[in-house]
């Protein structure tokens, strides 16, 4: 028989787990209106290769993929269906601010394409049209004491590589940059931003970005990678690209072998929404995984987006499956022409409330606003503590239950 203590802690641990099961049970039930893509991202693939008049060979080939980016409403009609009207108003925002999208991408679209956190990050938008905003929120133009180089912490810092993409995001934070042409930094000014490392001691981590970094050739990859590891006092390498998301193909078994070469290597990367978590997105962070890349995840919080707490916290999850660790919320930064995504702190807050004690601590990232003009990052955080005093602390749980600790 049972001791009455015993039945009475079985009873509280029985009422507990229903209570935690109630709260994982709402989210799975959230989650069930996500769409099962599989079957549309084979018919809107088999559209796209009809209309680019290419082959499934073609479509594994990254360098295809980058030639057959589509940057052209007339071609994007023929594939998805606009109506005129959608044509003159992409077309005028065009004019604008440059855009394009690999075919991968646009082969994730849903059916109902306008309402897709796809279509809204990757097709210009009228509203972007709209005023406000600054082209350089983040003043990185006078934080560069050298070519390619954004330097705003005493220890590390950026190198510019490339205006290249696979895909123009509509929030994109350097839009400034991309310009009508794709160009690559030249090798004189790659060379003299690495002179710049390693004639500054201080500087133990250096982040290679653009654009996206991975739209350099594998040769030019090498050379940077290859310099930065010879000079003593930088101790890790970081590779800021989106091309996991938006054109895995081109994460290849020749470019992972390069990236091997050069350890410790840290890749963040941009998943904004469970639908970009692909059999081929998990291949490409299967292969960076396995040649030694420590791989975390820089989300952007997008209105309309992912600004709905159970559609972050999918996220985050699907995220951890395919061995990638979410590391930043990004509140969008104030840039020009992005307005329409931008979310109030308060949405942010509320999304680190969802995640914490609702799914694993690896699951959870740090919540960020850039301060303007260049001074950094700030986390924000719900706040946790209630009151300090001399010899206690009071803390509020996730579950929202204050409690005290002693204060030693």
């Amino acid at each position: 028989m049972r001791e009455a203590g015993n039945t009475d802690n079985l009873s509280q641990s029985l009422l507990r787990s229903k209570e935690l099961k109630k709260d994982t049970l709402s989210f799975l039930e959230h989650v069930k209106s996500l769409p099962d893509m599989e079957k549309q991202v084979a018919k809107r693939k088999r559209k796209i290769l009809e209309v680019l008049d290419g082959t499934e060979e073609d479509w594994v080939n990254w360098k295809w993929q980058l030639r057959n980016r589509i940057k052209d409403s007339v071609v994007l009609a023929k594939i998805i269906g606009l109506s005129d009207l959608d044509k003159k108003r992409i077309d005028k925002v065009g004019k604008l601010y440059r855009w394009a999208i690999s075919p991968y991408y646009l082969s994730l679209l849903t059916e109902d394409f306008q309402s897709s956190p796809i279509y809204r990050q990757a097709i210009p938008d009228i509203r972007e049209l709209a005023p406000g905003g600054s082209l350089d929120p983040m003043n990185e133009a006078t934080t560069s004491p050298a070519p390619c180089v954004t330097r705003r912490y005493p220890d590390r810092m950026i190198i510019n590589v490339t205006n290249q993409c696979a895909m123009y995001c509509r929030h994109c934070q350097r839009r400034r940059n991309i310009g009508e042409v794709d160009q690559h930094a030249c090798l004189e000014d790659i060379g003299a931003a690495i002179d710049y490392v390693a004639q500054n001691k201080e500087i133990r981590d250096v982040l290679i970005t653009g654009g996206d970094a991975l739209m350099l050739s594998n040769q030019t990859l090498e050379f940077i990678l290859d310099k930065l590891h010879n000079i003593s006092h930088v101790e890790i390498k970081r590779i800021g690209t989106r091309i996991p998301v938006t054109m895995p193909q081109r994460i290849t078994p020749e470019l992972v072998d390069i990236i091997r070469k050069y350890p410790p290597i840290f890749i963040n990367t941009q998943f904004n929404h469970p639908l970009e978590v692909t059999p081929e997105a998990k291949l490409a962070c299967d292969r960076l995984a396995e040649g030694g890349v420590v791989l975390g995840n820089q989300a952007v919080l997008l209105r309309g987006i992912n600004d709905e707490p159970f559609v972050m916290r999918k996220l985050c999850q699907e995220l951890l499956k395919i061995r990638v660790r979410p590391y930043y919320i990004f509140h969008a930064k104030n840039v020009q022409g992005t307005c329409h995504f931008q979310t109030s702190i308060a949405q942010g807050l509320n999304i680190m409330e969802s995640l914490r004690g609702h799914t694993s601590g690896l699951a959870i990232p740090t919540f960020i606003v850039n301060a303007p003009g260049g001074l950094g990052k700030i986390p924000i955080m719900p706040n946790y503590i209630q009151k300090i005093q001399k010899d206690k602390v009071f803390l509020r749980t996730w579950e929202g239950k204050i409690i005290q600790i002693e204060n030693r």
